[in-house]
């Protein structure tokens, strides 16, 4: 009957052909190659799939002629675990005598110590402070073995300890005491006696550890240091070891490991195995199958009994999250404890203030709760260094709680909500007078998505319009900016079951497939469905018409912005809008007259004053936007983008010094502002400072890997130094970025002038007017080259390019 029940459980084995192909290729490579492991180490949740897939490496070691054993929590002590080894290598026919026999003597003298310890005298002497330790640490009071196991609640530490001192007199040899009260020393010696008797009769020894969560307390060291140290004797070189639990291996004990262990952490099914496992079980109506793997996760233990059932539709398929509860928290009896971790789940993240919001104040402090969260198998820490709940966990924590108890739902997600809002509103307290929107700040992000998140789970219909309006201005970061946003409504939607949620998740999903217009996509979704008020519809063309300018669709942009003023005359970002993207246009007037109109609707503004300067200092009049600047900068001298274009006007009108001033402060304000660093690099480099100007651009290439510009200016600061092939070679990397960087190749025709290759440089001149027809310098600097008596001193010091 076994024998039968093992074959049906490996033919309905499906997936983790990965870790299976790893363990199998192991036995082909002997032990003294250094690509052989002598430990696989199988870690996962609860549900994954460890004890079937040790099973089956058992089973595959079995077929390779390995003398094979396993065991798993139902050893409760070292003495144990060698027993059910010994048991297990006499079912296969290698009967392990020595380690029998010494099973058997431990067993009779343990028994022994328990009675003698439990008819001691009420008051007696003293014991040894060595027994004394000895009962309390390294056997607590023979509690490790399994006779007295049961028995060691109702006996004194101490009596124990006099029991073994008096015992020790007893016993026929010092031996004796030893298997007692060191069980270990004695019997792992002859277990790797024996072992190496077995490894003359068959090619491999495999011990399978499973539950290691559970035996990992009395295991782990002792299994360390039998494999690595010469402390019980020598293990046999044909041991192959396989543990699993729900933790990684603890890396303070096997660090440095990694030359000779494999671990092997188990995730859930791909959809592949997880339909494969289904239809061996005769699961294949598409509808059925799309139920079951979103409610199971494609966690295999939650995929197989689900799939028992025989489901014929999706509504036959059953939730099967308190199942999956029960096996996460199968170790747990505190019944305070089990609510908590449940109502934990609803943070995608924690720390002791989101234990304490989610856990209502409940059962344990918030630090203990913490605390004991953290020691969790199914709690992990993220790449930033916080605890988090494991996906296949959380998923049916959540849907059971929020089936069973939607009132500690909604109050739960109501709590962390308000208190990811007053985390916000305390950032927001520390930035006030610093640059940018918020949503382009990635502390602030995470806690606004978070905030959002739980709102809608809280109440996904009343928190869906506010979350909405979020949207737009998240869209107007970018692509990746609105990404973050529409993870809380995905995750919302997913977590709530609200279909109006998944509507708009689904089609937020397929709007962000195309990373350059997804923002852009999501935007007119919010202008396509109705539900924007007036205010929500300008902001939404402002936002539309913005990332169509970053798009260089600028005609488009207007139109929106267009929109926008219609609906509200009086918003003054719509005028903001048609002011940049005329400029942008070089209708500088025009840009003008909308800052105008801007002023008049928030008259002093210090943004309208500094686009007033920036719109003069691009039409090339410096002195006429100094004004306006130095008036912005008079209403808020913590703006660094008046500061960047204050410096560049004062730097055209030849006053280096004062504009160096102006762009270091500009810089210390924003450390980031690219802009800013490649203008003072052009400063640094007028007033000598070639090393400030280089480190300048090093600086512009790590913040914008990508654009061309900061290589270009490295090539001009290079050639204005007279190191030429340095900047043909920037030059060169700016326009493998962009081959129609047509300014590039005008300068770099004239470091190649400066090199005597003159052929070389009419041909870049030549793919400069091939960028751009109407570059009149570069048909003038081609004339010059070519012309009869053509000198190279007549060559100009730059090309010219926007200011």
């Amino acid at each position: 009957m076994q024998e039968l029940i093992r074959r049906r459980r490996r033919a309905g084995f499906v997936g983790r052909r990965e870790e299976l192909r790893l363990f199998r290729e192991n036995f082909e490579v002997p032990p003294e190659d250094e690509r052989h492991r002598f430990l696989f180490h199988v870690h996962g949740p609860a549900g994954v799939g460890k004890t079937s897939l040790v099973r089956e490496m058992a089973q595959l070691a079995t077929d390779l002629g390995a003398l094979t054993a396993y065991v798993d929590d139902g050893a409760q002590d070292i003495p144990s675990a060698l027993a059910e080894i010994a048991a297990q290598c006499a079912q296969q026919g290698r009967t392990l005598k020595s380690l029998e026999r010494a099973l058997a003597q431990h067993r009779q003298r343990a028994h022994e110590a328990v009675v003698a310890a439990a008819r001691e005298p009420a008051e007696p002497d003293m014991p040894s402070t060595g027994s004394a330790a000895m009962a309390r640490a390294g056997v607590v009071g023979l509690g490790m073995v399994p006779v007295v196991g049961a028995l060691a609640g109702a006996v004194d530490a101490d009596r124990l300890a006099l029991g073994a001192d008096r015992l020790r007199a007893r016993f026929r040899s010092q031996e004796d005491a030893r298997l007692v009260l060191e069980p270990e020393r004695v019997l792992t010696p002859v277990l790797l006696d024996e072992l190496a008797g077995a490894a003359d009769t068959v090619p491999w020894l495999v011990l399978l550890f499973d539950t290691y969560e559970r035996t990992a307390p009395f295991l782990d060291r002792w299994l360390y240091d039998v494999m690595t140290t010469d402390r019980y004797g020598e293990l046999p070189a044909c041991v192959v070891v396989v543990t699993a639990g729900q933790r990684p291996l603890d890396p303070d004990r096997w660090d440095g490991a990694a030359d000779f262990a494999a671990e092997l952490p188990l995730r859930p099914f791909t959809e592949s195995e997880a339909r494969g496992l289904l239809a061996a079980k005769g699961v294949t109506e598409e509808p059925v199958v799309a139920e079951v793997l979103r409610l199971s996760g494609r966690l295999p233990v939650l995929v197989s009994t689900l799939a028992e059932t025989g489901p014929a539709a999706p509504d036959d398929v059953g939730d099967p999250s308190a199942t999956a509860v029960e096996r996460f928290l199968k170790w747990e009896p505190d019944p305070v404890r089990r609510t908590a971790a449940l109502d934990c789940a609803l943070p995608r993240r924690l720390d002791e203030e989101i234990v304490r919001a989610a856990a209502g104040g409940g059962g344990d402090g918030p630090a203990e709760l913490y605390a004991w969260l953290r020691t969790m198998p199914f709690v992990r820490a993220d790449r930033r260094g916080a605890a988090r709940y494991h996906d296949v966990v959380r998923a049916p924590m959540l849907r059971l709680r929020r089936n069973t108890a939607p009132q500690l739902w909604s109050s739960g997600h109501t709590r962390l909500a308000e208190l990811y809002g007053r985390r916000r509103g305390a950032l927001e307290d520390e930035f006030r007078g610093t640059p940018g929107r918020p949503w382009t700040r990635p502390e602030w992000r995470a806690l606004r998505v978070e905030e959002l998140y739980h709102s809608l789970c809280a109440g996904p219909r009343a928190a869906l319009p506010g979350a909405l309006r979020e949207g737009i201005d998240a869209c107007r970061g970018g692509t990746a900016v609105a990404r973050e946003w529409a993870r809380a409504v995905t995750d919302a939607a997913e977590d709530t079951g609200a279909d109006h949620l998944r509507s708009w998740s689904d089609d937020c999903r397929a709007a962000f497939t195309d990373e350059r217009l997804g923002a852009l996509q999501v935007l007119e979704l919010f202008l396509s469905r109705a539900g924007l008020d007036d205010a929500g519809r300008v902001a939404a063309y402002n936002a539309h018409g913005l990332r169509l300018f970053h798009l260089g669709r600028l005609r488009e942009a207007i139109a929106d912005h267009e929109r926008a003023v219609a609906l509200d005359p009086g918003d003054p970002w719509g005028h903001h809008g048609l002011a940049i993207t005329c400029r942008a246009l070089g209708e500088h007037e025009t840009a003008l007259r909308h800052l105008a109109a801007a002023d008049e609707v928030v008259p002093g503004a210090e943004w309208v004053a500094r686009d007033r300067g920036e719109t003069y200092r691009r039409m090339g009049r410096p002195d006429e936007a100094l004004p306006w600047l130095d008036r912005a900068h008079a209403i808020d001298p913590r703006e660094p983008l008046t500061l960047g274009s204050r410096g560049q006007a004062k730097f055209v009108l030849g006053r280096p010094r004062e504009a160096l001033d102006d762009l270091d402060r500009a810089i210390d304000l924003w450390p980031e502002y690219a802009w800013a660093l490649a203008r003072r690099a052009r400063v640094r480099q007028a007033l000598g400072d070639l090393p400030g100007a280089l480190a300048d651009l090093d600086r512009v290439h790590e913040l914008a890997p990508d654009a061309p510009g900061a290589h270009g200016d490295r090539g001009d600061i290079l050639r204005f130094a007279d190191r030429h092939e340095e900047a043909v070679a920037a030059y060169d990397t700016a326009l493998a970025l962009d081959p129609g960087y047509a300014w590039a190749w005008g300068s770099r025709a004239l470091s190649l002038e400066a090199l005597n290759l003159v052929q070389e440089a009419l041909a870049s001149l030549d793919e400069a007017l091939r960028a751009d027809p109407d570059y009149a310098w570069a048909r003038e600097q081609k004339e010059r080259l070519t012309a009869p008596g053509a000198r190279t001193s007549d060559r100009p010091s730059a090309s010219p390019r926007a200011t």
